[in-house]
């Protein structure tokens, strides 16, 4: 049963989602490729660190309920964006490029913000998600297996913001040179393998040409659906890592909407549903998704982010470097290899 406090919290998320929405589709947001979820995430910051504090004990139910539930059944319906007709357009190309930079790019962030720049663990685990799959919906996924802090996923996500917005535009610049080297075909699988958000993905190749954006964000999709598999290797890993600790047999929690996610895209790829109905679901996603980077950005704090300091973001910049350049090489050898 819904309590006031709850109805409460999600009338403040859904106002926030409203006003997120209308503002994405301002002249201004467009020109600086300013995704919805970014300015739900962006607006949320500014109530919670203002107005927000003062109302905070009558809505938390609410707020909680959208970090946790909505959030979960966002990423479940975020399998209506992908079919396997999808995959197979792009070729076994796409696919083992995308198996080697998420598995790579996630080892190679997790190994230098832990091991070298010494960063809290959990933000170097959400940040190599984030950097490795598919941004900030990676991220979010990531957060309740990690039983994160929101500041920790709020850091995550504006070095996503950030340094995906750096590639977006430098994508469309390099592409004049390295397109000696890489086909448009490659070009895109360059792109959707390497660029962080979906949403970056599409801008960067739009940029350039139909078939490099076609290719990129399929790619950029089959990222996506590594997500699930990704989820319950690192919640096994984790509970594993457990148990060596305190000597004790954990139980495996699997993340079932991570499972339920690549159900919904396999249910998906068969046509059973109209594509109204699947475009409509698809809306209630993104209304779903937005609700949730709403709530946690009302839950966080700038004095949080600032206590992080500079090593995330330095570390956002090397990664961002890894995954120019290390995915250039990757798509290059594996152009000639696979072709």
């Amino acid at each position: 049963m819904l309590t006031k406090n709850t109805i409460f919290g999600l009338i403040i998320v859904g106002l926030i989602t409203a006003i997120s929405f209308v503002a994405s589709n301002s002249s201004i947001a467009i020109n600086l490729n300013l995704s919805a979820l970014t300015i739900a995430i962006l607006f949320g910051m500014l109530l919670g660190n203002t107005i927000y504090p003062k109302i905070e004990a009558q809505t938390i139910q609410g707020i909680n309920l959208s970090k946790g539930f909505l959030l979960r059944s966002g990423i479940v319906l975020y399998g209506f964006r992908i079919t396997l007709q999808d995959i197979n357009s792009v070729g076994v190309n796409a696919i083992i490029v995308d198996a080697i930079m998420l598995t790579a790019t996630f080892f190679i962030t997790c190994w230098v913000g832990v091991r070298w720049l010494k960063i809290d663990k959990q933000i170097v685990q959400l940040t190599a998600a984030g950097c490795s799959i598919c941004g900030a919906a990676a991220i979010m996924a990531t957060s309740p297996v990690l039983k994160s802090e929101s500041h920790k996923v709020s850091v995550a996500i504006a070095l996503i913001v950030i340094f995906g917005t750096v590639c977006m535009f430098l994508y469309p610049i390099m592409y004049p040179v390295l397109n000696h080297y890489l086909s448009d075909h490659q070009f895109g699988i360059y792109i959707g393998s390497s660029v962080h958000e979906v949403a970056q993905v599409y801008a960067a190749g739009s940029n350039i040409n139909a078939t490099v954006a076609d290719t990129s964000v399929i790619t950029k999709m089959i990222r996506v659906m590594m997500l699930a598999p990704f989820l319950i290797l690192l919640s096994y890993s984790l509970q594993k890592t457990e148990s060596q600790s305190t000597h004790q047999k954990q139980k495996i929690n699997i993340p079932w909407f991570a499972v339920w996610f690549i159900v919904v895209a396999i249910f998906n790829s068969f046509s059973f549903l109209p594509q109204s109905v699947v475009s409509f679901l698809v809306d209630v996603d993104t209304i779903f998704l937005m609700m949730a980077m709403a709530a946690l950005g009302l839950t966080t704090r700038f004095s949080a982010i600032r206590h992080a300091g500079f090593r995330p973001f330095l570390l956002g910049g090397i990664i961002c470097i890894w995954l120019i350049v290390g995915g250039f090489f990757v798509n290059f050898g594996l152009q000639h290899i696979v072709g």
